[in-house]
């Protein structure tokens, strides 16, 4: 190696260069049933740096689900209070029950540089992808409606009533799988798991995300 390659590979890049990248949003969205929490959940163990965003909820705690790490489990009058102070970046009714993403939380996430990636409902993607077009976002589609009703039928935590009107709006939701960036069809969950962490890393690569280090490294090259 020459001496003028040893000298450009140990000069360090201008300090206007280093400063911090804003993280990526990801945003995993499905009908109930279709197996997004567990998708996420597998995803938060395999990539390093990334955050999970815990949604406020009206709903009662799900055997298994603890406060602060699963959701946020609040009154409704607090939700609406919190509503209307315009915290969340996004919420919706969701069966009944009111969910909302609080604002803060994720902005200060993705300021400090961090990836968070967002468990949320159809409305919600929608809300986000107003406020924040730059986001990732991904539709999780069952393989089919049978497969669904097995599954929530399997979980046994919804009434018959609870379960047919799931149904009925999963009909709707996966109309709108085009409005995604991305859909995994979730037949195989070690599978579409993988696949979900593949778009986070390849999201993590897109030229607007990295742009401070892009500019930095071609600084070396005596570009702009």
């Amino acid at each position: 190696m020459s001496s003028e390659s040893k000298t450009v590979e140990s000069e360090s890049l201008p300090p206007e260069r280093v400063r911090t990248e804003r993280g990526t949003l990801v945003v995993v969205s499905a009908p109930s049933g279709a197996g997004k929490s567990s998708l996420v959940h597998r995803a938060l163990q395999t990539v390093a740096g990334l955050k999970f965003s815990v949604s406020y909820t009206t709903r009662e705690a799900r055997p298994g689900e603890s406060e602060g790490s699963d959701y946020h489990f609040i009154g409704i009058d607090e939700f609406v209070k919190m509503r209307e102070r315009n915290e969340f970046l996004e919420w919706a009714e969701v069966h009944g029950n009111l969910y909302g993403t609080h604002r803060g939380a994720v902005e200060e996430t993705l300021t400090s540089g961090h990836d968070m990636i967002l468990d949320i409902d159809v409305q919600g993607a929608d809300q986000v992808r107003r406020q924040l077009p730059e986001a990732a976002t991904v539709f999780v589609l069952p393989p089919s409606l049978e497969v669904l009703r097995n599954r929530l039928e399997i979980r046994n935590q919804n009434s018959v009533a609870d379960l047919g009107r799931r149904l009925r709006n999963a009909a709707i939701e996966v109309q709108l799988y085009d409005r995604f960036d991305y859909v995994i069809v979730n037949d195989d969950l070690d599978r579409a798991a993988r696949e979900l962490v593949g778009i986070i890393f390849a999201e993590r690569q897109r030229p607007q995300r990295n742009r401070n280090r892009i500019e930095g490294i071609i600084e070396t090259f005596g570009g702009k």
